[in-house]
């Protein structure tokens, strides 16, 4: 029986929508576009000024916190736009009206060498409590995997930009970091269904991940994976042995079988590529 895991994505309408580009090839590195603006309903273009009048000393809004997608990396596949949302933590006297938040990589969001995403969506923004002066921003980035080159798995900047009532702005362009990941995908396969008592199981699989350049998946090449196996009676899995992918990302060994359980591959992850573990397959020993 083959049994495929993927880690999910969310689907959505492009980040990037006026510019049109093929679903299956990302865009060369010289034909993307620039850093959105911040306080832009469109967010496309070079960055601009945040808009809000000339920040004195002691009336900027001040910008506590931004976190991007709960914390986590942003694991994107080949083809499917990744949503993500923005929270965004600011405080003033007058209180906060709006906020923005774009992520983005390169040295500056002024030279048209970087690179980033920002939200076509609203803003929404909710007091903090009973507090008059501090409030959470919410908004959602939709990240076009079109728009990305494989070497985009990296960590990339948050820039933050906050607007108080009485139209005071903060903005930071290096507030927090995050990361984007590639999607994986792995299979196993455990067979001969049923197995003599002593006898050989082959397990077999593929581990994969997104190529954002091709719009496919690839197999991942010297990856290290775990072979574990759980008996029928057990809700525990322990590790039988390491193997490592071919270069094509195919898996393949060989185990005795003593008694009824599940078979699976464990896969810890890399800086770019998230971890995965698909559902064991069962093979009756008899």
């Amino acid at each position: 029986m083959r049994i495929r895991a993927t880690v999910a994505v969310a689907t959505g309408a492009l980040a990037l929508s006026a510019l049109a580009v093929p679903a299956t090839q990302a865009a060369p590195a010289d034909d993307r576009p620039g850093v959105p603006s911040y306080g832009s309903a469109t967010h496309q273009g070079s960055a601009a000024a945040a808009k809000g009048r000339a920040r004195e000393a002691g009336e900027a809004p001040v910008i506590s916190k931004a976190v991007v997608n709960g914390g986590k990396p942003i694991i994107v596949g080949a083809k499917a736009v990744k949503k993500v949302t923005v929270s965004i933590t600011a405080s003033h006297p007058s209180g906060i009206t709006d906020a923005d938040a774009i992520i983005w990589t390169g040295v500056s969001v002024d030279v048209p060498e970087s690179f980033g995403f920002g939200s076509t969506g609203p803003t929404s923004c909710v007091p903090v409590g009973t507090s008059t002066t501090t409030s959470i921003c919410t908004q959602t980035i939709e990240i076009d995997p079109t728009w990305l080159l494989n070497s985009d798995s990296k960590g990339w900047n948050v820039g933050v930009w906050v607007n108080s009532k009485d139209t005071f702005s903060a903005q930071s362009d290096k507030f927090g970091r995050t990361s984007l990941q590639r999607l994986a995908k792995l299979d196993v396969n455990a067979a001969p269904e049923p197995v003599v008592k002593g006898g050989t199981v082959t397990i077999t699989g593929k581990l994969t991940r997104a190529n954002w350049e091709t719009g496919t998946y690839k197999g991942y090449a010297t990856q290290s994976v775990k072979l574990e196996f759980r008996k029928s009676t057990s809700t525990a899995y322990t590790s039988v042995k390491g193997v490592k992918t071919s270069t094509t990302g195919t898996l393949k060994t060989t185990s005795k079988a003593t008694v009824d359980g599940y078979w699976r591959w464990n896969f810890a992850g890399t800086s770019t590529t998230p971890a995965i573990i698909p559902a064991g397959d069962f093979v009756d020993v008899r």
